[in-house]
């Protein structure tokens, strides 16, 4: 692709930035949450429930915000797509904050490439003095003071500095903006910097950038010089790849991350219920893996088990699109164990689905960030105690993700008030 067709690109995205955000449904083929691009276009994929903001500018920023969240809580092995069900799953690592690293820096300096230094020396009666070529290149006055002759320097030889346009770090840097660009610089500007006249070879770029790494205490250089060798090492390995992706199909792990950073116990390995297999002839025991809950939230003296699911229901309202039977009963095992076993009273012991919608536009009529949908309940309990009856809880996406961060007490605060609404509603026995 040329840089004429590639500006083309980028501007016809520029202008149409919110025809290019998909919100997603969750169905199966619609779970991609992220960013894919190629040549001609590029997408954004947000999760199900988000609403987007009203101007450019704020769709850019959320846009900015997606990457964020999906670099903080994904891993390589979570940002895998699958193509389509004859292919196997692809691993998805573009490293998309290297790009955003390399552009960024290059806003920072007004437009401008990063420019290494020469020294440069000039006489002068003031200024950074080197005195070994001032011995050399000045004359000094000799003056005698008590039959002792000294030397006077009028004039120093000084050392200043000059940008070096020419140096193979400043033509890295070039290419490297310039790829960054190509690939991100819609979600920026309308404007595609000019194409190097020179490419360096990649493999040699990327030794140079990993010596100036280890040779620079600057954080900031440093920080870009590693976003070079990122882009670098991924522009080796992807040579032939035109599209490229970041984000995940799996942005379930995600949901119950924020939610976990939001609202959870940094200890909650406590409150797992562990099992093992006591087994015969002289084996040794083996222990299983605990029941996890997602979340356990302590507030206000009182107890809240949280499951977060990333569930269509809070979109659809279909009562299909909720939690099974299993998820169900694992809530109330979770209660009772904690119950049993470390003696939490009935009274302040709480349980709660909390899935995804949009305040803005929903089937239940509600407007808040939190909101009550329902409770799930198990025919084989007479439902009597509060964890037996589940809570359904919806949470607005978008304002889920801008609020994971410092666990809020006001969040907590109106989350609980929601889960509490349980103390308000009769208990429905089970049928005979």
């Amino acid at each position: 692709m040329d840089a004429e067709s590639a500006l083309a690109a980028v501007a016809k995205v520029q202008e149409n930035i919110r025809d290019r955000c998909h919100i997603n449904s969750n169905e199966d083929g619609d779970r991609f949450v992220g960013v894919k691009a190629d040549s001609d276009q590029a997408m954004v994929y947000f999760p199900i429930g988000y609403q987007l903001p009203d101007t450019e500018q704020e769709i850019r920023t959320d846009i900015k915000h997606l990457i964020h969240i999906l670099s903080e809580f994904t891993s390589k092995q979570d940002r895998v797509i699958a193509l389509n069900k004859f292919e196997a799953h692809q691993t998805v690592d573009f490293p998309i904050n290297a790009y955003r690293t390399v552009m960024e820096f290059y806003f920072s300096l007004g437009g401008n490439y990063y420019k290494e230094t020469d020294p440069v020396f000039r006489t002068s009666p003031k200024g950074n003095q080197h005195w070994p070529k001032t011995f050399k290149d000045q004359t000094p006055l000799v003056q005698q003071a008590n039959g002792v002759s000294s030397l006077i320097y009028t004039d120093f030889t000084v050392r200043s500095s000059m940008p070096n346009d020419n140096k193979m770090i400043t033509l890295i840097n070039k290419m490297c903006v310039y790829e960054a660009f190509q690939k991100l610089g819609w979600l920026y500007v309308s404007y595609l910097p000019e194409k190097p006249d020179y490419f360096p070879d990649t493999k040699a770029s990327i030794a140079v950038v990993k010596s100036r790494i280890s040779n620079t205490n600057d954080d900031r250089k440093r920080n870009l010089f590693q976003g070079m060798l990122d882009m670098l090492e991924y522009m080796d390995e992807k040579t032939t790849e035109r599209t490229f992706y970041f984000g995940t199909d799996d942005f379930d792990h995600v949901w119950e991350k924020i939610i976990d950073k939001a609202f959870g116990e940094k200890n909650k390995d406590k409150y797992f219920p562990r099992t093992r297999w006591l087994l015969d002839q002289k084996r040794k025991s083996k222990e299983k893996h605990p029941l996890m809950p997602d979340t356990i939230m302590i507030y206000d003296g009182k107890y809240y088990v949280l499951d977060a699911k990333c569930y269509r229901f809070g979109w659809t309202g279909v009562p299909n699109h909720l939690p099974n039977a299993s998820s169900i009963n694992k809530q109330v095992t979770y209660g009772e164990y904690l119950e049993q076993y470390h003696g939490i009273s009935v009274d302040i012991l709480f349980n709660a689905f909390l899935m995804p919608y949009n305040m803005e536009k929903n089937v239940f009529g509600l407007i808040e960030p939190f909101g009550t949908i329902g409770e799930a309940v198990s025919d084989w309990k007479t439902n009597i105690k509060y964890y037996h009856r589940i809570q359904g809880i919806v949470i607005d996406t978008r304002y889920m993700l801008y609020h994971y961060i410092g666990s809020s007490i006001k969040n907590k605060a109106a989350l609980a008030e929601c889960i509490e609404n349980v103390k308000t509603r009769d208990p429905v026995p089970p049928p005979k």
